[in-house]
């Protein structure tokens, strides 16, 4: 089980590429970048990075995002998005092994990291020569444009980095501003993984799909609970009747309300009775990089469909 959340918040995933910058040329050489990473290692480029491999799908979303595309050299096996990053060669990661000499015939600059990624995969890259940076996972829309400022330096695209975060500032601006009108927040419960029904896993308090859910104009079931993946009961569901049930084990569990219908208690729910059970894309609050802020549109909508015609 824990294994599944794992992958679920490593496959941390509406049209990123509308807002995202046109592709560029790779960036001129510049003087030398040193910047802390997520583990608080000091990593030095003496220039911008021009071959890059990414090892988690927010990194590689955030590098096409950037327009930063013809720098990708490798991708792990996860990265889909945007279809394009499917031509990039796989250099495996996640739970299977590293195609290290697949890596080093790229010859990249850059090894772009996720807190997720196996730290044993990380020390084999150190001790090939491989300079690796850890982008940390971002707990608020600040630190999401953190992330994309430093990416962006890394890879010599501060320009389009300043361009993509004002972008997405305007937009997540948009929807506080519309869900304030709302009349009620719903209480929205988001269910990760019911691969036991009876014990099904939420989202608790600190975690981006606490964040989105109270952007959102909603109320998160799990913010009062302890942890980040947490079991609940249908019990604790039928004492609180949560107004919204979200569907994000759709994406990868294949979840449907009819399924959630046919479990066993579930039928006392409110949400169940009228129809509220709804799915939703999982990769847009799983995969830290800018569809997030997709995400984001993507729940306000749900919630709150007369705010936004």
């Amino acid at each position: 089980m824990l294994r599944r959340l794992t992958l679920l918040g490593l496959m941390t995933t509406l049209a990123l590429a509308a807002c995202g910058p046109t592709a560029a040329p790779p960036p001129a050489v510049g003087a030398a970048i040193s910047l802390t990473d997520g583990l608080g290692h000091q990593i030095t480029l003496q220039r911008p990075a021009q071959r890059v491999v990414s090892m988690a799908p927010s990194n590689t979303e955030i590098l096409f995002a950037l327009g930063a595309d013809a720098q990708v050299v490798g991708r792990d096996s996860f990265s889909d998005y945007p279809a394009e990053a499917r031509n990039v060669a796989d250099v495996g990661g996640g739970f299977a092994a590293l195609n290290t000499e697949l890596i080093l015939s790229k010859k990249p600059d850059l090894v772009l990291a996720a807190p997720l990624t196996p730290p044993e995969q990380i020390a084999d890259l150190q001790k090939i020569g491989l300079t690796v940076y850890v982008l940390p996972n971002p707990k608020t829309f600040d630190e999401l444009n953190a992330n994309l400022q430093t990416v962006a330096q890394l890879t010599g695209r501060e320009a389009d980095g300043a361009a993509l975060i004002e972008s997405l500032k305007s937009r997540v601006d948009a929807v506080t501003r519309s869900v304030a009108n709302a009349a009620q927040k719903p209480l929205v419960y988001y269910e990760l993984d019911a691969t036991d029904p009876s014990a099904p896993y939420t989202s608790g308090p600190g975690t981006f799909v606490d964040l989105l859910i109270k952007d959102s104009g909603g109320e998160n079931f799990g913010a009062e609970l302890s942890g980040e993946w947490v079991q609940v009961s249908v019990e604790q569901l039928l004492a609180r009747q949560p107004d919204v049930i979200v569907l994000g084990d759709n994406t990868y569990g294949g979840v449907t309300p009819e399924q959630v219908a046919s479990r066993t208690g579930w039928q006392a729910l409110q949400a169940v009775q009228q129809e509220k059970v709804f799915i939703f894309d999982d990769n847009l609050v799983s995969r830290p990089g800018p569809r997030l802020v997709d995400g984001l549109e993507a729940m306000a909508k749900l919630l709150h469909p007369d705010l936004f015609k």
